[in-house]
């Protein structure tokens, strides 16, 4: 494994945090970067470096023929004043996953893990300590070889941005409207569903945009054969409680495998629910509300960690929860989450990756 070059710069750079933070909006001072040539033997220069823009060909592979993956997860000052990042193992080996799929290379988990932390350590200042505030941080690869013609790349770029944050929801922890979409189709069987690659959305969008002229946050998706099971919701994995069960969509291959969804059932279970992976159609859904055993939809990310509904609009019928009080068993992970993140309650599944 490569040595990491560090580049610092002979300038005096300022760690400007905004009071109000809007996610994704500000990066931090450097970024880590590697290269991978084909004819140079693979992945080359590891580098951490101040940030700056890149140029880049017009005719770049990714631009083209979207061989472009990335991964999202975050790192927090803890109650204690150390750093840890929550769960990056899980990241590395999605992107890896996403990398194979799309015939890209991967990179080493060690030297990845190794350039998260020594970044991370390196950009600390940019870790806000307010409450609910955390270091966002974005892996990011693509082919940039300036080549006109379909084939894999030859030529790779994997970069490391970091980004503070603040809470997703910044005026309190409040439910979501959601709206079910049968018009599109976010991926098929046997495609790039569960694959974190732009591709995927850049074939949201459109429902997205039309989800938010009518009033709702984001879009629920069907399968896209049947237009009849429930799979993920824009940004997030779904979870539907019901009387006597908790349902999560199965991986198919079509849903994208996130790692606070995994983090969720690994919760209920040890909570004993009765947690369960499998299909559900968004019929079942509906007549379990109807005949009021329909009792909480939350979905599951990066970002919000937790997002409760306050609605699921199907087709005529709306589904309404609380438009002001997320839900009770959502509100329950959220705090069991954050809780281990932030360090107020014991780590006991190793989740936490110690940077300082």
């Amino acid at each position: 494994m490569a040595d990491i070059t560090l580049e610092l710069s002979d300038q005096d750079i300022k760690v400007e945090i905004p009071e109000k933070l809007i996610f994704g909006r500000t990066l931090s001072n450097y970024v880590f970067e590697i290269d991978y040539d084909t004819e140079k033997g693979g992945w080359n220069n590891p580098v951490i470096k101040a940030r700056e823009k890149m140029p880049i060909s017009p005719a770049a592979m990714a631009l083209h023929y979207g061989q472009a993956i990335f991964e999202g997860l975050k790192a927090f000052k803890r109650v204690d004043g150390s750093i840890a990042m929550f769960r990056p193992q899980q990241n590395i080996e999605r992107m890896n996953n996403s990398a194979r799929r799309l015939c890209m290379p991967e990179i080493d988990p060690e030297l990845f893990m190794q350039a998260l932390k020594k970044l991370v350590k390196l950009e600390e200042a940019w870790i806000p300590e307010k409450p609910g505030h955390s270091l966002y941080i974005r892996p990011v690869m693509f082919a940039y070889d300036p080549f006109l013609g379909v084939r894999p790349g030859e030529q790779y770029k994997f970069v490391i941005m970091l980004s503070p944050v603040g809470p997703y929801y910044p005026e309190g922890f409040k439910p979501v409207p959601i709206m079910v979409t049968d018009k599109y189709v976010r991926a098929a069987s046997k495609g790039v569903g569960e694959c974190k690659c732009a591709g995927n959305y850049a074939a949201s969008l459109m429902a997205q945009a039309e989800a938010k002229k009518m009033g709702f946050s984001q879009v629920l998706w069907l399968d896209g054969i049947h237009q009849k099971y429930v799979e993920e919701v824009g940004t997030m994995n779904i979870f539907i409680q019901l009387k006597d069960e908790v349902v999560t969509p199965r991986l198919t291959g079509t849903i994208l495998p996130g790692v606070t969804r995994r983090s969720v059932i690994q919760i209920l279970k040890d909570w004993d629910y009765n947690i369960n992976e499998r299909d559900i159609s968004i019929d079942e859904v509906a007549d379990a509300y109807k005949k009021g055993s329909l009792l909480e939809i939350f979905g599951t990310g990066t970002a919000a960690v937790i997002s409760t509904l306050s609605k699921l609009k199907y087709n005529d019928l709306t589904m309404q929860f609380s438009d002001t009080e997320a839900g009770e068993l959502g509100k329950k992970l959220y705090k069991e989450i954050t809780d281990i993140q932030y360090g107020r309650k014991e780590d006991k599944y190793n989740w936490m990756v110690q940077i300082s």
